[in-house]
């Protein structure tokens, strides 16, 4: 499935590729399958309506019809001398999978059952000590939730 967007990471439209299982043919309907590394506000498992694009040769979004709860972190490293891997498997402790990217970017895929807080705690600390820089593209309304009384 084609997703066109505004990046602003890239300040231009761009297109990221993402799998979809069929939910329903009929309504254009199909769940996201995997996890997206730019297209800002979708995570893995969203359900999301598609139609037939002649110029993209495929399915092409039209909008998210029932978020999964699921949400997105960027996480670029800084510090060339933590291992990747070591930072992946920190966040895998706290039930979050990743997806290198390349040798300094991954994507941080946080479950729905998975407390952000946490989350986000190991996130700030690791930025205060300029590990890794993050972003948020897209966070669930139950993880905004759960660090809301934070400032």
């Amino acid at each position: 499935m084609t997703f066109r967007f505004h990046s602003e990471l890239f300040d231009k439209e761009v297109t990221e590729e993402l799998w979809a299982i069929e939910v329903d043919a009929a309504q254009g309907l199909y769940q996201i399958d995997s996890m997206p590394s730019f297209v800002p506000l979708i995570a893995t498992e969203d359900i999301v309506r598609a139609e037939f694009s002649r110029m993209e040769e495929g399915l092409l979004y039209k909008e998210t019809v029932t978020p999964s709860g699921n949400s997105n972190i960027q996480v670029i490293r800084h510090n060339e001398d933590t291992p990747l891997l070591d930072l992946r498997k920190r966040f895998a402790e706290l039930g979050c999978v990743s997806e290198q990217i390349n040798e300094d970017f991954f994507i941080l895929e946080v479950p729905l059952t998975v407390n952000y807080a946490n989350v986000k705690e190991l996130l700030d600390e690791l930025e205060a000590e300029e590990e890794i820089e993050y972003a948020e593209p897209c966070l669930s309304d139950v993880h905004r939730e759960q660090t809301s009384g934070e400032v």
